[in-house]
């Protein structure tokens, strides 16, 4: 077995270390300034909402056009700021581009795929039903799902979870993938 030296390794200089963490720090700097202009648990939020587009199979009546975008509609108080937007800058999903929006009245219908109804928002149980068919309605206000929602937030030990009304979605028309439903918290059927 050949013996290794210390003339083997090469340890990096001072200056490639600090050019290093220098150009880590350049890099982090827009994702730190942005974390203290919005919650981080919007922001994960934010990450959710765009990830979830991805285990739904909707109806093809759920969109206008075959090339309209899958919207994320946020409806009333917008607590997610600009993260929402740049979640999904740029991002497609089977074909279809990924938009925001954010509304203050319920949506007209197929101008949204996901709607995140907020904490702020009183009537729910009036609202969802507005929505039509084809619609993924989130929330996070306590008693979303017993309203009829279908994917409710839950922060739990600082850790942003959330849980599924899986009869709701079906009734709307859209299926949930078996990896969107194995990694809920819960699963009302």
């Amino acid at each position: 077995m050949e013996q290794v030296t210390r003339n083997h390794f090469r340890f990096p200089s001072t200056s490639a270390i600090v050019l290093t963490l220098s150009a880590g720090v350049a890099v982090l700097i827009p994702f730190l300034c942005q974390a203290a202009e919005e919650p981080l648990e919007y922001q994960v939020k934010a990450a959710f909402l765009l990830n979830f587009t991805k285990f739904i199979e909707w109806p093809p009546k759920a969109f206008g056009s075959p090339a309209a975008p899958v919207s994320i509609c946020v409806l009333g108080d917008d607590s997610f700021g600009s993260t929402l937007d740049q979640i999904v800058a740029g991002e497609l999903v089977n074909g279809r581009a990924v938009a925001a929006q954010k509304l203050k009245r319920t949506p007209p219908p197929q101008s949204c795929q996901i709607v995140f109804v907020g904490k702020s928002e009183k009537d729910v149980g009036k609202i969802l039903p507005g929505l039509g068919p084809g619609v993924l309605t989130v929330g996070e206000k306590e008693g979303f799902l017993h309203e009829g929602g279908m994917i409710a937030f839950v922060v739990e030990n600082r850790r942003v979870r959330f849980d599924v009304n899986q009869t709701a979605a079906e009734n709307a028309g859209l299926k949930l993938s078996s990896k969107l439903l194995s990694v809920a918290r819960s699963v009302e059927k």
